[in-house]
Parts: structure tokens; C-alpha cells; sequence
């Protein structure tokens, strides 16, 4: 019985078949070219039928009869895709360049930054054009983000505590990145929302009704990803005295701390100091001024805010506790280590390389 034409005959001379191995070995190529090349090799070898070809490389027949005839009639240019349907590029090479150093060395003058519209004008372009261009190349105008580099003498000599201690910890040791994430509110929208719903995305009132704030402190076990937390109303050094008795009950007798904190003047006072005193085995690692991402513990802050307080209503403080509690067993019952990959010396290099860059910008 027929099961369709017969194959085209496929023979390679051994310039072509190198060609093509030549092709398959190039970093980058693409995968659809990379298929195409693998069902040409394997359709030259000796009695290669489409549907071995097919089965060996996980193609379908069509497609191994479409590029054995494709080949078998232009060779190599038979592999390459035919080129689209469609009107032609009306923005050459030489406007849109200008586009983009019109964006980056310009600015309009009644404006502090270009929108598509005034860039549209004056470029002679479409707004459809320029919001397409920007994309290529990455430019948003419209954004801001903004820096603070740190002045703190001891730069250097904290970002190498700091970083020595989540590279390679001590032995028989913990370490814990402790902050307070302060005045957090238990917030309610002055109406219900509106649930999510196909074509129409969840629905908050821009106005709430506030029923009164409260203080977490928290301290992340950085291997284990593990959090002790406590809210309190405020955020003072008998507070803070207290969480750290907390902390000292939850932590083995047998281990060391390490605590990474910030410069804040609660850490500093005499009651602290004299708590610690008596407490040999605990040791205090300050991060630099204004390089809190130095502190592990913000990015879990990050994730408690987005994942539970940002878009939550609570009608009291007591249900913001509840609400706070319940994500950090949450956290606790299904644990994942928060892992530094990069050096002090990279860091160093890159803040380094900012400054040079801030400090040469004329401003």
C-alpha cells in the first residue's frame, strides 16, 4: 500500500556537509535553523526514509519531507526562512539612531523629559514609532529612580564584615539580620473591593479609614530562611531590649550570635549595651550608613509587604498582628535560606564604578 511520494533523493558533497556541521557547532545559532541542518544531515545518510528521520529526531514526517526538498532544490539557501510578507521599513537605520540620541542628549524645553507626543513632533515621527523604538532600545523617559551613596567612613571595613559573615559564617555560630519595620498600619478601604474578574483587574478605594499602627521587629536566620518576630506599639530601646530576650530564648545555649543591624540610636543605648555585656556569646555587625540592602532582613520585609500588607485591609490592630503572625508561620513552616552570592570585592568594584560615573557627570 502507498504511504505517499517517494523521498527525494538527498546526496551532500563533503564541502556542504562540513558547511553544515560548521553551522550546528556555531555558539548562538538559532533552534530552528539547528533542527533543519540535523534533518538534512540525517536524511543524507544511506537509506533514510522521512519517517526514520521523523521518529529519530521527534519531527513530524511533513516537516523532514518539507526540508529535504527544500534543500535538495536551493542547498543551503533552502534552509534559511523566506522573507515575510508586508510593507517595507518606511524608518531607516540613519532616523531611528537620531531618535535615540535625540533622547538621550536632549531635552525638551518645556519639560524636564520627552513623551512620545513631544518626541513625535520633534522627530517628524509617529507616537506609534517612537514608543516602539524606545522599546528596542530600552529608553522610559518617564521613569525616575533614584540613589544614595553611603558616607560612611568605615564603607569598606563593614561591607567585608558583613559579606564575610553570610559567605562563610562562623562555626557553632547563628546568624541573624535583625531590623524594625516601624509604624505599619492597620488600614481599611472605605468601601468593599471589588474581586478580580476577567478583563478587570482587583478594585481598591484610593481613601481608607485607619485604625492605629504598630511596630514589627524581626530577625532572620539567614541559612535556615527562619524568622522570630514581634509587634509592638512602640519602637523604643525597652522594646527592642525585649525582642532581643525573646531572640536569646528561641536561640540554642550552645551557639554563638552574629547580629547584622543597622545604625539606628535604639541599638546604641546604655540599657542595650548593658544587656549585651552580660551576654558574651552575642556580637553586633552595623552596616554602613544608608546601605541597608546590606541587611538580609529588608528582603523579607520586601516580601511581607507584598505578598500580605500591601493590598490587605484590617480593622484593627489586632488583625493586622494576626495577619502578620499567620505569614510569619507561614514562613516558618515551609523555610527557604536567603542565599549572598556576591563578594566584598564586587561590590566594592561596582560602588566604585558608580562614583567614578556620578563624579564625572558634570553635576
Amino acid at each position: 500500500m502507498s504511504r505517499g511520494p517517494k523521498a527525494v533523493m538527498l546526496a551532500l558533497t563533503e564541502a556542504e556537509r562540513a558547511e553544515l556541521r560548521r553551522l550546528l557547532r556555531r555558539r548562538g545559532v538559532g533552534q530552528a535553523l539547528a533542527q533543519r541542518i540535523r534533518i538534512v544531515l540525517a536524511c543524507a545518510e544511506p537509506d533514510a526514509t522521512n519517517l526514520r528521520v521523523a521518529e529519530a529526531l521527534g519531527v513530524s514526517r511533513q516537516t523532514v519531507a518539507t526540508w529535504r526538498g527544500r534543500f535538495a532544490e536551493h542547498r543551503l539557501e533552502g534552509l534559511m526562512d523566506a522573507p515575510r510578507s508586508g510593507a517595507p521599513r518606511s524608518i531607516g537605520d540613519e532616523a531611528v539612531e537620531r531618535l535615540v540620541a535625540l533622547t538621550l542628549e536632549e531635552a525638551p524645553r518645556n519639560a524636564t523629559h520627552w513623551s512620545t507626543r513631544s518626541m513625535a513632533q520633534r522627530a517628524g515621527m509617529s507616537q506609534t514609532a517612537v514608543s516602539r523604538i524606545w522599546r528596542a532600545f530600552g529608553l522610559r523617559p518617564h521613569r525616575l529612580e533614584t540613589f544614595k551613596l553611603s558616607s560612611d567612613p568605615a564603607f569598606v571595613e563593614k561591607v567585608r564584615d558583613i559579606v564575610g559573615l553570610y559567605l562563610a559564617p562562623p562555626e557553632r555560630a547563628l546568624v541573624l539580620c535583625v531590623d524594625e519595620k516601624p509604624q505599619i498600619q492597620a488600614a481599611q478601604g472605605t468601601a468593599p473591593a471589588f474581586a478580580l474578574r476577567p478583563g478587570q483587574a482587583e478594585r481598591h478605594t484610593h481613601d481608607y479609614r485607619r485604625h492605629g499602627t504598630l511596630d514589627l521587629f524581626a530577625a532572620l536566620d539567614v541559612s535556615a530562611g527562619t524568622v522570630i518576630g514581634a509587634c509592638k506599639a512602640r519602637h523604643r530601646a525597652v522594646e527592642f531590649r525585649a525582642f532581643l530576650d525573646q531572640v536569646e530564648a528561641a536561640v540554642p545555649a550552645g551557639l554563638d550570635v552574629h547580629l547584622v543591624l543597622d545604625n539606628l540610636k535604639t541599638h546604641k543605648t546604655p540599657l542595650v549595651h548593658d544587656w549585651l555585656l552580660k551576654r558574651p556569646r552575642w556580637h553586633l555587625h552595623f552596616t554602613p550608613t544608608s546601605a541597608s540592602w546590606l541587611n538580609l532582613v529588608e528582603c523579607w520585609f520586601a516580601l511581607l509587604t507584598r505578598r500580605r500588607l500591601e493590598r490587605g485591609a484590617f480593622t484593627s490592630i489586632g488583625d493586622l498582628e494576626a495577619a502578620i503572625q499567620g505569614y510569619i508561620a507561614e514562613t516558618n513552616a515551609a523555610p527557604r535560606p536567603f542565599v549572598w552570592t556576591k563578594t566584598a570585592d564586587h561590590i566594592l568594584a561596582s560602588v566604585a564604578r558608580f562614583c567614578q560615573r556620578t563624579s564625572n557627570s558634570g553635576h
